[in-house]
């Protein structure tokens, strides 16, 4: 059967749809898992959503996404996430990422080893290991899967252990930029502000646990910008972060958050929405974003926005 960590992911369920001569009759439904309740499994088909509750359901279990993208096209979407979120201290192994932000955040502090390290891949390892001892930081390697499945068999004979997976989830511009779920005149407008407002970056000092330094270079050294938020009265309700990069192709969404008060009404979707405008206006023509699997409700609210899974990774932890 299914599992959390199953959401985001493509599935197959078979169900039972009626009875004949004593007999059930089954029917299959093919999709991508959006949520896993105790009553439900609620899947997105070719034909549309799918909510089957779990006493009909005879099998599911998941299956291979329709289609793997290339190693070209994972190292292409990593090297543009690489550039939205860009750690201050940076170096090298052959191609091989080494990024230091001190601590805040896993992808601003770890080795994304994609591309030829120049060297053997244990002595590459070993060499990521030592410069994170120089910088007086605990090793982290971010694994983009299947492209760095080789990594990851060594860092498992290493004894490193694993973070929740995050899946990298990608949409057509076009697709973000639809009329929104509410009519306009029924919410508030988002603003994109180049700078981050004081209030702003409170809301992402309260997600990320602090921000320090080298958090504000990581939030902001990146040429096209914008912070996306949303205000009623001057209260600040929602907030979100996107940037263009990957040669300008890519919008990256980030910092997505609503304040507790204020979600459940369709005001992540307009920032969203905000930054998908923005972007298409510079040139970009895909979003992609980042989510840990676990996340049921972020990873159920963006594929309803048109988002779906490009490819995962793991964040491995030195023992």
């Amino acid at each position: 059967m299914l599992r959390q960590q199953d959401v985001g992911h493509r599935i197959v369920v078979r169900r039972i749809v009626g009875i004949r001569e004593g007999r059930p009759l089954f029917s299959d439904a093919l999709g991508e898992l959006v949520e896993l309740s105790e009553t439900h499994i609620t899947l997105a088909t070719d034909g549309g959503p799918l909510r089957v509750p779990v006493g009909q359901v005879h099998r599911a279990k998941r299956v291979p996404p329709a289609r793997r993208p290339t190693a070209a096209a994972v190292i292409a979407l990593e090297t543009a996430a690489d550039e939205a979120w860009p750690a201050p201290v940076r170096g090298r192994v052959g191609d091989w990422r080494l990024r230091a932000a001190a601590g805040w955040t896993g992808r601003a502090n770890s080795a994304l080893p994609i591309g030829d390290p120049d060297r053997p891949l244990p002595e590459a390892l070993d060499a990521v290991q030592r410069w994170y001892a120089e910088h007086g930081q605990p090793a982290l390697v971010n694994t983009p899967l299947p492209l760095a499945a080789p990594v990851g068999a060594e860092l498992d004979a290493r004894g490193w252990t694993s973070r929740p997976p995050v899946l990298v989830q990608t949409a057509p511009l076009g697709t973000l930029t639809r009329a929104p779920e509410r009519p306009a005149a029924d919410r508030p407008p988002v603003a994109l502000p180049g700078a981050p407002a004081d209030d702003w970056l409170a809301v992402a000092a309260d997600r990320k646990g602090g921000l320090p330094e080298a958090a504000r270079h990581v939030l902001t050294a990146v040429d096209r910008i914008r912070f996306a938020e949303l205000r009623v009265d001057g209260r600040l309700l929602a907030v979100g972060r996107g940037t263009v990069t990957g040669g300008g192709r890519w919008l990256g969404v980030s910092l997505l958050e609503v304040l507790p008060e204020a979600r459940r009404q369709g005001l992540a979707g307009a920032v969203v929405r905000a930054l998908a405008g923005w972007g298409a206006a510079e040139g970009a023509t895909h979003a992609f974003l980042q989510v840990e699997q676990s996340n049921v409700g972020a990873v159920a609210l963006y594929r309803r926005l048109g988002f779906t899974t490009h490819h995962t990774y793991l964040t491995r932890v030195a023992p």
